[in-house]
């Protein structure tokens, strides 16, 4: 049987997804990133290889995310997406007549409009930690909650107080002084959940068209308050998907499915590339006042792949290493 892998690799988490012909998912794999990109790479490959049945094979794979280019060259990936399209094909996979993606991640949100499963317009927020997953899990820290825990205490209040929510200090700070005048922590927590969902509206989603039937996907969709916040705040009903943590995963799996039903034949390495040692390393080029910084990667001791030059200079020189090598 051929299955289809899709990598997205962010900043705090790289989700791993199985596809089979018909897009439907045989597996998921969640892992923390933690800084460590090449090496969640080859664990999620190598976790993925244990689960499979030995009648299916890995005939094709898609990469996204923010160390989406480093993932399609350590694996030899047939397509690489950017998040916002990854996203929006798994959200449109979904649910075939979805209008709004409302997607918040662990260091970034964003919000796609999709018109007949295109997309017409998105925004995105890389700036400010208020809203993330990250910010929400400091809190649950700092409270002494589990991220469980603390995502069902909003369900439990009576009066959320209101909460300054356009600045992670700021509401961390005025989540500190409502405790201190003795204000509930379920109160206190629902009021930080519709704090949240005001700053996501009120930036990201400033000016969208947001209509039904709108999704919520992402990390932090698995926070139920937040989720009745929204419907609160747009006085209509969100839809959580069953993969809402792993969609840009899906996305590309579903892309990788496509890419290689068109061209015949996948360019994936197999299981042999998490035998091999990977390295990055980096430097400024001084070619000209754009000061490219330039990355390397390097496999088993040799250069593999240069990335990051506008001139294309540097990749150019790779294409006559690799000549020169052969």
């Amino acid at each position: 049987m051929n299955v289809f892998l899709g990598i997205d690799v962010g900043s705090v988490s790289s989700n791993f997804v199985i596809v089979d012909e018909d897009l439907q998912v045989l597996d998921a794999i969640y892992l923390r990133t933690q800084g460590k990109p090449l090496e969640i790479i080859k664990t999620g490959l190598m976790q993925i290889y244990t689960r499979l049945s030995k009648n299916q094979r890995i005939s094709g794979v898609g990469t996204t995310g923010s160390g989406r280019q480093l993932a399609a060259l350590v694996v030899g990936a047939d397509v690489v997406k950017n998040e916002i399209t990854a996203h929006a094909v798994a959200a449109a996979h979904s649910v075939p007549d979805v209008h709004t993606v409302l997607e918040i991640g662990g260091q970034d949100s964003k919000i796609i409009i999709l018109e007949q499963g295109i997309v017409a317009d998105f925004a995105m927020n890389t700036v400010c930690a208020a809203g993330t997953g990250s910010f929400l899990d400091q809190q649950a820290a700092r409270l002494g909650l589990s991220i469980e825990k603390f995502s069902q205490l909003a369900l439990e209040a009576t009066n959320p107080v209101r909460i300054a929510g356009r600045c992670s200090v700021f509401a961390e700070s005025d989540m500190i002084h409502k405790q201190q005048l003795g204000h509930g922590l379920p109160d206190i927590v629902a009021g930080l959940c519709q704090a949240l969902v005001r700053n996501y509206l009120n930036n990201v989603g400033k000016g969208k068209d947001i209509r039904e039937p709108i999704i919520f996907q992402g990390g932090v969709a698995a926070n139920p308050g937040i989720k009745v916040a929204f419907e609160k705040a747009l006085n209509t009903k969100i839809i959580v998907p069953k993969w809402f943590g792993v969609m840009g995963a899906l996305g590309a799996a579903i892309l990788a499915q496509e890419t290689v039903a068109k061209k015949g034949e996948s360019s994936f390495r197999g299981i042999e590339l998490v035998e091999s040692q990977y390295k990055t390393a980096s430097f400024d080029c001084q070619g000209c006042p754009n000061v490219c910084e330039v990355i390397e990667l390097l496999v088993d001791e040799k250069l593999y792949a240069r990335w990051g030059d506008k001139c294309g200079k540097w990749t150019d020189n790779l294409q006559k290493v690799k000549a020169s090598n052969n």
